[in-house]
C-alpha cells in the first residue's frame, strides 16, 4: 500500500507537484515555528496583486494562493494517477491519459482556489488606511512564535464581528508569543504594521 502510494506521488503527472508540495509543506512549517510570517511570501518573479485578482484570487497574498493550488492539483493529480495505475492502459494511451489527468488536476486547483478565495479573502485585510486605524486600540492575538520590531502577526476582531490576520511589532523585547494577548496602540503607514505591546502590561496600575 505505501509502495503504491509512493509510486503513484513519484508518476506523471503527480510527480510535478509533489516536489511543490515539499515547499508548500516546509514554507508553512517555518510560517508556523515563527522563523517566517506571512509577509514573506512564496512570490513568484511578476506576480502582482493585479495579476492574482484577474485570476479571482484577489484579496489573498500569494503564499496562500499558491499554497492551495498546488494542494489541490497534487491531490487531484495522485487520485488519477492511481485510477490509471488500475486500469492496466499501454504506453501511448497511458501518457494521453496522463496528459488528461494533468489538465484536469490545473483546472479543478485553479476552480476550488477560486471558490475559496472569497471566504479566505476576509481573513486578510486590503481596507484604506482609515479602516486600518479602526484596530487602532484593539486588543489581539498573536499568531506567531515571537514578536519583534521586524517580525510578527496577530488576529485582531473588527467591529462587525470579522477577523483579520494583521503584521504586528514590538520596540521592545517583552515576551509575546502564539496565544499572548496585546494591545495594539499604533499603526504604522508607512510600513503597514501595528505597533503592539503585551495586554497585561498596557493596562498595568
Amino acid at each position: 500500500m505505501v509502495a503504491d502510494f509512493f509510486g503513484a506521488a513519484l508518476a506523471f503527472p503527480t510527480v510535478l507537484f509533489s516536489f511543490l508540495l515539499l515547499v508548500v509543506v516546509g514554507y508553512w512549517l517555518l510560517v508556523l515555528t515563527g522563523v517566517l510570517d506571512l509577509g514573506d511570501d512564496l512570490d513568484v518573479d511578476g506576480v502582482t496583486g493585479g495579476m492574482l485578482a484577474g485570476l479571482g484570487f484577489g484579496g489573498l497574498p500569494s503564499a496562500v494562493v499558491f499554497s492551495l493550488l498546488v494542494a489541490v492539483a497534487w491531490f487531484v493529480s495522485l487520485a488519477g494517477t492511481a485510477l490509471l495505475d488500475g486500469l492496466g492502459l499501454g504506453t501511448a494511451a497511458r501518457i494521453g491519459a496522463s496528459v488528461g489527468v494533468l489538465l484536469v488536476a490545473a483546472s479543478a486547483a485553479w476552480l476550488v482556489t477560486r471558490l475559496a478565495a472569497v471566504p479566505l479573502g476576509h481573513l486578510f485585510p486590503t481596507g484604506t488606511e482609515a479602516s486600518r486605524h479602526a484596530f487602532v486600540g484593539s486588543l489581539c492575538t498573536i499568531r506567531t512564535g515571537r514578536v519583534t520590531v521586524d517580525f510578527g502577526q496577530a488576529e485582531v476582531a473588527a467591529a462587525d464581528g470579522s477577523t483579520a490576520i494583521v503584521q504586528v511589532r514590538q520596540p521592545g523585547a517583552e515576551p509575546l508569543q502564539a496565544g499572548s494577548s496585546a494591545l495594539i496602540y499604533d499603526y504604522d503607514v508607512e510600513g503597514e504594521f501595528f505597533w503592539v505591546t503585551p495586554a497585561d502590561l498596557a493596562f498595568e496600575t
